[in-house]
Parts: structure tokens; sequence; C-alpha cells
């Protein structure tokens, strides 16, 4: 009968030397390879930084010499003439718009974001958002309602940012709402977070989410619908820049909504010392 004694044999344990150097060894490979994926994310993020760049120059160029003839600064247009232009002004537009997101979202994974926070009324950044889309309202026959209290608290934050947060709630709100539907911001003093805080909420009556969506919204260049054949395209950087906009600030954004009940997406501020 063969003597298996040996194979049986388990393995004589490391001294303490040798597992030192295994372990600084793995160490060792594991910091190479932290640097290589720290190397390829700064890769990606000055490629999206240099391709953004290229592509809005000639975009804009585009933008600006369809309005010319639109305008009709070089001659006479016809009315379906013009109809074709005002689709590649709006189609560029759009293009303009995916692209800033993208250069945003470089800018900001390659630099510590500095805030230049001020006081002011969130009821001025509502009605400068709901201005800008006035023309979306009319067309698609929302009704665009704002609740706001006079009373209520300054908020202490970087206002360029907070119209960014404001601008694509806004914008989802409107895209995502039928003909006929309704839309709202309103604005109110927070009463379960533990600090001092303004709580804004952009409401509207479409289609909703599931909520097994809530989370991935907010991720990195995540879109619920995927498919090429989806009816609404973006980035998918929206409301990633808008969750750390919000969270810079010691805020929080969430959304409340289910499939056929609309969408609440709310987030916090902090309110300003003394208000």
């Amino acid at each position: 009968m063969p003597d298996h004694s040996t194979a049986l044999k388990p393995e004589s344990p490391l001294s303490l030397p040798d597992l030192v150097s295994r372990l600084e060894s793995e160490i060792a490979a594991a910091h190479r390879l932290i640097a290589q994926l720290n190397e390829r994310d700064a890769l990606k993020t000055q490629f999206l930084s240099n391709i953004s760049h290229d592509l809005r120059t000639p975009l804009t160029a585009i933008i600006t010499h369809a309005e010319i003839l639109r305008d009709g600064i070089l001659g006479d247009v016809a009315p379906r003439q013009r109809e074709s232009i005002n689709v590649i002004i709006a189609g560029g537009r759009q293009l303009l718009e995916m692209i800033g997101e993208l250069l945003m979202h470089a800018r900001d994974s390659s630099e510590q974001l500095a805030l230049a926070q001020s006081d002011f009324a969130i009821a001025e950044l509502v009605d400068q958002v709901t201005t800008l889309n006035k023309s979306l309202v009319e067309k698609k026959g929302l009704s665009l309602d704002r609740h706001i209290p006079a009373d209520l608290s300054l908020v202490r934050a970087d206002r360029d940012k907070i119209v960014h947060v404001l601008t694509n709630l806004l914008g989802n709100a409107l895209e995502f709402t039928e003909h006929g539907g309704r839309v709202w911001i309103s604005a109110c003093r927070s009463e379960g977070d533990p600090t001092d805080m303004v709580r804004i909420e952009v409401g509207d009556t479409g289609r909703g989410i599931a909520p097994t969506h809530h989370d991935l919204i907010f991720r990195e260049f995540a879109q619920v619908d995927s498919s090429a054949s989806r009816a609404h395209h973006g980035t998918g950087l929206g409301l990633t820049i808008a969750r750390r906009y919000v969270e810079l600030h010691g805020g929080r954004i969430w959304v409340e909504s289910d499939l056929g009940c609309g969408s609440r997406f709310y987030f916090t501020l902090p309110a300003a010392t003394g208000s």
C-alpha cells in the first residue's frame, strides 16, 4: 500500500522574517496598482476636459451662425426654413449643455472645489431659474408654481453652484412631465436636521421613478433607461454634480417618487447665521 503521509503533511509555517517580506511585497504591489489606477483616472479626466473644450468652440460657432440666419441678418428666411434653423439651434444648445456637464465633471474631479459663499434669499435663484425656463413651460402647457414664504431665512451658500442644482432639478421636472402637467418649487425651514437648514423641494406630476432606481440616478453616468432608443438623452452627470454641490455645503439631497406618481426632489442648505 503506497505511503501518502508525505502528501498529507501541512506546509511549514513561514518564519517571521519571511512573513514580513511577503507582506511588504504585497503592499508594494498594491501601491503600484493604485498608482496605475490614479494615472488612468487622471488621463480620463484630462481627456474629458480636452475633448469638451475642443467640442464647445465649433458647436458655439454653429449655434451663432444659425441664429444669424434665423434673425434674417443675411437675408430673408422663409417660415419653413426658420423652423429648421430653430431645430438646429435647439439641438446645438442641448449638446452644448451636455458638453458643459462633462467639462464641469472633469474640472471637479481634478481639483478640490472651493465655495464662494454669500447670504442670499433662495427666492431670488428660483425666480432666475423659472424665468429662463418660461418658454418651455408655455410650450408644454405646464403650470409652474412657486411656494416660498416671504419671511424664509436667507441661505449661506455658493450662488452659482446652487443655480446649477436648481437648474438641473427643474429641467428634469419639466422634461419628464407630460403636456398639461404641474411642476412646483417650494422652500421651508427643515425640521428634522440637527443643524439649522433650509429645505428646497422641486416636484412634478410626471412619470415618476421606481424606488429601486432612487440611488441609481445619483450615480456617475447612470441612466434609468440606458437603451439607444430612450426618449430622453443626457450625460447622466447632472444629478451627480448636484449631489456633490449640495454635500459640499453640508446639506443632503434625496428623492421621493414612485412610478406613475410624479417625483419630489429635496435638498437642504445651511441657513445664514442669525437669520
